[in-house]
């Protein structure tokens, strides 16, 4: 009876004590005499108010499912959870919105007359070398302007830079060339040679029938322009080096001899090709140099307005 009453204790601490007289009233009705009844059948009828799960530590409340006060937890918790994801979402969107790459920009350095018609080929014979073309839109210059390229482009550079549209615009006829291994044109044996590139060169001025160049060369393609200007500087009238490569391949008495007007472009943040190029390029007799501000190796890529802007000048002058 001892520990009847023991249970009927824990039973009591968790639940709501139910109404005296009426459970009373209840047990007396079955056993008025019977006091050990009276409790066992207060601790049956507490029991049938809190039926414990299997398991479960005695005077522990369980709640039904139904509970108004367990629904309301179970709506906080699924909203805030709700607002912690869309919160999420939107921080994803935002990182998204940041890191990918915005559309290109708009310049005001690309002049070219959406007008131009850009003409591609290939020269004929062996070693064909694929070319971009555009012809004076008013009335033709003196010069034609031929534009090498270095390392990391091709001729369509020149085309996507708005080079050669505004070249067209200006009067000139300008021609830009893959070199041999880089854009539509295959690599070739005659550039394993100094001579060799020189001799190319001059075959695809030739063939294309350019008589007044002047030769734009950047950084990879010295390799091609120098040894055409030591051997044939005769037929250039303008060149435009920009930090050209193997400049140290040719003596101080060697770019004396070359009377070809030049122009000596470099970046300012240029401080290995440009400097080495600049120390030799200084020989030459008939030259000036100008440097971009805020531009590296290849300065008409980080500043086109001022690298058109000078171009057209320097052609402008020539005679």
């Amino acid at each position: 009876m001892a520990g009847l009453g023991q249970g009927s204790e824990e039973a009591s601490t968790s639940l709501p004590r139910p109404d005296r007289h009426q459970g009373q009233a209840e047990v007396s009705s079955q056993a008025p005499h019977s006091t050990g009844f009276r409790l066992r059948s207060q601790v049956r009828a507490e029991g049938l108010k809190s039926r414990r799960a299997p398991g479960t530590t005695p005077g522990l409340q369980l709640s039904s499912p139904h509970t108004p006060g367990l629904e309301a937890v179970v709506q906080t918790s699924m909203s805030r959870f709700q607002v912690a994801l869309l919160g999420l979402g939107l921080l994803l969107m935002l990182l998204l919105y940041v890191g990918l790459p915005g559309p290109p920009e708009q310049t005001s350095w690309l002049w070219g007359d959406p007008n131009v018609t850009i003409l591609a080929g290939l020269t004929p014979g062996n070693s064909p070398i694929f070319y971009r073309e555009v012809l004076p839109l008013h009335r033709a210059r003196r010069v034609e302007v031929v534009l090498l390229h270095g390392k990391a482009f091709n001729s369509h550079t020149w085309e996507q830079l708005g080079t050669l549209q505004l070249l067209a615009q200006r009067g000139y006829r300008a021609v830009a060339l893959d070199l041999p291994g880089f854009g539509n044109s295959a690599p070739s044996k005659e550039a394993s040679t100094e001579a060799g590139r020189a001799e190319l060169l001059e075959r695809v001025l030739r063939a294309l029938g350019v008589q007044k160049a002047v030769l734009v060369s950047p950084s990879l393609s010295g390799h091609y322009a120098l040894p055409f200007l030591m051997r044939s500087h005769h037929q250039l009238h303008g060149f435009v080096p920009i930090a050209p490569a193997s400049t140290q391949n040719y003596t101080q008495e060697q770019f004396w001899a070359v009377k070809t007007p030049t122009l000596i472009l470099y970046g300012e943040l240029d401080r290995v090709l440009a400097r080495e190029s600049l120390r030799q390029l200084r020989h030459l007799p008939n030259h000036s140099v100008v440097k971009l501000h805020d531009a590296g190796h290849a300065c008409y890529l980080h500043k086109p307005k001022d690298f058109h802007l000078v171009l057209l000048a320097f052609l402008d002058h020539l005679p």
